[in-house]
């Protein structure tokens, strides 16, 4: 099943990445520097990001355009931490990464979510926000219902236009960021995440836009692009 091959695939790039920055045994709460982890927090954190994506203010900018970019960028950021936060829940009931995949491919909403994503224009932005405000709602309180999370998550992505094929895509360029992001001094402060003009992100959206999808030329891609900073 292709879906569930790209589902690991993310899963275990998650948990390198994780590992890679937080340190073996992250699952247990803390980093290696000894900062607590909260993906609930982490993920209500984005949602936030991904409303101010829309037009809520009521007392200023009120006919901005929604920033479709930023929507779809925000949903795989919040995507990041719904898998950091499953992996964590498997590992505390001594489930592998396979359980998980067949855990999330099983759940409700992601057959819908493997077909075509609905058009953002056919749903009024309020409505929108308002799906986003549920997620940040489920993930406030102590318990929380992982699989619930998933379907709430997979309806609110495909009225953002964003389907699997689509997040996958762009979720292996914007892992491979945050790994470039962390070997140039993003934990310490001295990662530059403006390139001439153009946030770190819009750089990585061109560069999928001309079909470089291998995450070795994804890297290399941005080095070359980083060292033109100034």
């Amino acid at each position: 099943m292709k879906e569930a091959k790209q589902i690991k695939e993310m899963l275990q790039l998650q948990q390198r990445l994780n590992d890679d920055t937080n340190g073996v045994g992250w699952e247990n709460g803390t980093t290696k520097d000894g900062k607590l982890i909260n993906w609930k927090r982490c993920i209500y954190m984005e949602c936030a990001e991904l409303i101010d994506s829309f037009p809520w203010k009521h007392w200023k900018n009120i006919k901005s355009p929604i920033n479709k970019e930023n929507v779809v960028v925000e949903i795989v950021d919040i995507w990041h931490f719904v898998m950091s936060l499953g992996l964590e829940i498997a590992a505390h009931n001594q489930k592998s990464i396979d359980d998980l995949t067949l855990e999330i491919v099983s759940s409700s909403g992601f057959i819908d979510f493997c077909k075509e994503p609905f058009k953002m224009q056919d749903y009024n932005a309020y409505e929108i926000v308002n799906d986003i405000e549920i997620i940040i709602n489920t993930c406030s309180g102590f318990n929380i219902d992982f699989l619930e999370l998933l379907r709430i998550y997979f309806g609110l992505a495909l009225k953002c236009e964003v389907n699997l094929k689509k997040l996958f895509g762009v979720y292996m360029g914007k892992n491979v960021l945050n790994k470039f992001r962390q070997d140039h001094g993003y934990k310490e402060g001295n990662y530059i995440k403006v390139w001439n003009g153009k946030e770190d992100n819009e750089v990585m959206n061109e560069i999928l836009a001309q079909n470089i999808n291998e995450p070795d030329q994804i890297y290399l891609e941005l080095e070359k692009y980083y060292k033109s900073v100034k």
